[in-house]
């Protein structure tokens, strides 16, 4: 009986497997989650000091579970000196003190596995803090860790008491990455700030050490790791020169080297398989779901595709950070062929039985209306992301569409603007994203009842809360939660599906359930324009032989849409009005599912008989 039943709901599917239509069938539970960054500092401060905390956050899970989000990942939260916001660790097994304690954090896993959320911890494996124990002891050539960090002599220069820095590498936000240690009378490197000394993985005690610090916080709870700036973990071991690139003039700029021997070495995906192993290794010892690694690394798409795997299929990150979003679409590469381009790009890179993911932003860049021109785009972004089969990760903040708030100078925090000269601070400051979220109309947005939060809130806080937009007939928030709740639909997660320009200006998104011809349509069509644009979806439904439809229904609307919910479309003729998002769905697919199911249980019967 079960032999036959899985014959007649697989044979649809297999006789059009030819046609240039992509798939994606989940089975793990993050391969179909929603997954939500915390930036800790700026979400909820329950305290009263205007730094957001850990036991904010607990009290805000609730707000998570709401809008269907599955997991969440926080920012550092590890003992810090704080000189880059907590990305500078001088403890990796214990907690800043700004944000709470180990107490805190345990319950914080506690009352989110009681909602069924999963905690991912941000994993900052490249470097440490100056004030860490281990650089301590390193400075000091204690035994043991002597060569914990890299080290080198320097070479012979003007000046007979000191030599100079090995080679001509820079730091990330501004300077050489060269740091003098008068105690040790060596250089170490940093190639972020400074007081962020790299760890040397080429020494074995060091990997070893890091990942007892991954079993750590696993015993601990946690479900998994977000890892920061993987892809510079190791750097040419000979110490050579980099080229330079041609973009800047000056020496000093992250821009002004190509970083061939500082970044995207082949060791570095080596020591992802290694972290997987972990991961997998922990799951089997101590049972429970799938602990996942989701890695940064701000690279192109080929270097990319090897974190997934390699050539004999040895595994890695789950799930290696798609920035194509964050670093191909903006104001001014906004039309509908871009999103085809960058999107289907993302796509050819993922290899077969991986899930693809989507970040439309974080706590490093500039929030994505900011980035893509104003509020008229927070809805058509959110449809895309959330329509596109895979993995979903959202920055706090961008369910409401919160934009940047641009400080001043003197308001100014971040390192990477700071050491910079004030002229061209804004073109490197990243405070504007991590301004506090915005709960409500009250003072400081309800973030803190202190009287000067860490970083200003926003200006906009009165109108764009989510408080107001809860209480709104209609809203951003809204339509992220109505997305969410779309994508707990099997049709739309196990699914074929591609993406398509229509006329000139108009993105869409195909997809059908896994039952080509008999599962349910979904069809999301953006108009990317501030003129009205005409779509007609039939072409393409009747292209790829799927259920076909003269009219469909509107699942989701955007905010500057008209239409509402239930409106039934002319297929074949959709006037979008300009900047109008919708998806729709096919009217009339729940009746005919209901006519397959009982005409297949028929003949389920019939040939029980």
């Amino acid at each position: 009986m079960t032999r036959v039943w899985t014959l007649l709901l697989l044979y649809p599917v297999c006789t059009i497997l030819g046609q240039s239509l992509r798939s994606l069938t989940v089975n793990d539970w993050w391969e179909k989650s929603g997954f939500y960054q915390i930036y800790p500092r700026s979400f909820k401060d329950s305290n009263g000091d205007g730094i957001g905390d850990l036991n904010g956050i607990t009290q805000k899970l609730q707000y998570l579970k709401s809008l269907g989000i599955k997991a969440f990942w926080l920012s550092p939260i590890y003992k810090s000196p704080m000189t880059d916001f907590g990305y500078d660790i001088a403890d990796f097994r214990d907690i800043q003190p700004e944000y709470g304690t180990m107490e805190d954090f345990e319950n914080l896993v506690k009352e989110a596995k009681r909602l069924e959320l999963k905690v991912i911890l941000d994993f900052v494996p490249n470097h440490s803090s100056d004030e860490h124990e281990w650089f301590v002891k390193s400075e000091n050539r204690e035994s043991g860790y002597d060569d914990y960090y890299v080290w080198h002599d320097g070479v012979p220069g003007r000046n007979s008491c000191q030599n100079d820095p090995p080679n001509n590498w820079v730091e990330n936000f501004y300077g050489s990455a060269w740091k003098w240690s008068e105690k040790r009378r060596q250089y170490y490197l940093h190639q972020f700030h400074y007081k962020q000394p790299d760890l040397n993985y080429r020494n074995a005690k060091v990997v070893e050490e890091m990942k007892n610090v991954m079993r750590f916080w696993l015993d601990k709870g946690v479900n998994g790791f977000r890892i920061d700036a993987v892809n510079w973990l190791f750097e040419d071991s000979s110490f050579r020169d980099e080229p330079i690139s041609g973009n800047s003039k000056d020496p000093f700029v992250y821009e002004y080297l190509d970083h061939i021997y500082t970044q995207n070495l082949p060791e570095t995906t080596d020591m992802v398989y290694q972290w997987r192993v972990v991961m997998d290794e922990y799951k089997l010892e101590h049972g429970g779901d799938t602990r996942v690694i989701m890695t940064e690394a701000w690279t192109d798409l080929s270097t990319l595709k090897t974190y997934f795997q390699d050539e004999n299929g040895r595994q890695g990150s789950q799930m290696p950070f798609n920035f194509q979003l964050i670093l191909r679409l903006n104001n001014t590469s906004n039309k509908a062929s871009d999103f085809k381009t960058v999107i289907d790009s993302w796509l050819d890179t993922v290899p077969n039985g991986h899930a693809p993911n989507w970040v439309l932003g974080n706590h490093d860049r500039r929030r994505v209306a900011s980035r893509m021109g104003g509020e008229q785009w927070v809805d058509i972004m959110e449809m895309i992301q959330l329509s596109i089969p895979g993995v979903s990760v959202t920055y706090q903040g961008e369910e409401i569409g919160m934009t940047d708030y641009e400080l001043t100078w003197a308001e100014t925090v971040d390192p990477a603007a700071c050491l910079r000269p004030q002229e061209v601070f804004q073109q490197y400051t990243r405070d504007p994203a991590r301004t506090p979220f915005q709960w409500d109309s009250s003072s400081h947005a309800g973030f803190t009842n202190y009287s000067k939060p860490w970083l200003p809130v926003s200006t906009s806080y009165e109108t764009v809360n989510v408080e107001v937009e809860q209480r709104a007939e209609w809203s951003h928030l809204k339509v992220f939660n109505a997305l969410m709740q779309l994508r707990e639909s099997k049709d739309f997660q196990n699914c074929h599906y591609t993406t398509a320009v229509l006329g000139n200006n108009v993105f869409a998104i195909l997809r059908s359930g896994p039952d080509i011809g008999k599962s349910e349509v979904f069809v999301t069509v953006v108009n990317l324009s501030n003129e009205t644009s005409t779509a007609n979806v039939v072409q393409l439904i009747d292209q790829y032989k799927m259920l076909k439809v003269d009219k469909l229904s509107v699942a989701v609307q955007s905010v500057l849409s008209k239409r509402s919910k239930g409106d039934q479309l002319n297929a074949s003729g959709i006037e979008l009005h300009p900047y109008e998002g919708l998806v729709l769905r096919s009217a009339t697919s729940t009746m005919f599912a209901r006519l397959y199911l009982t005409i297949t249980l028929m003949l389920m019967t019939i040939k029980i008989m």
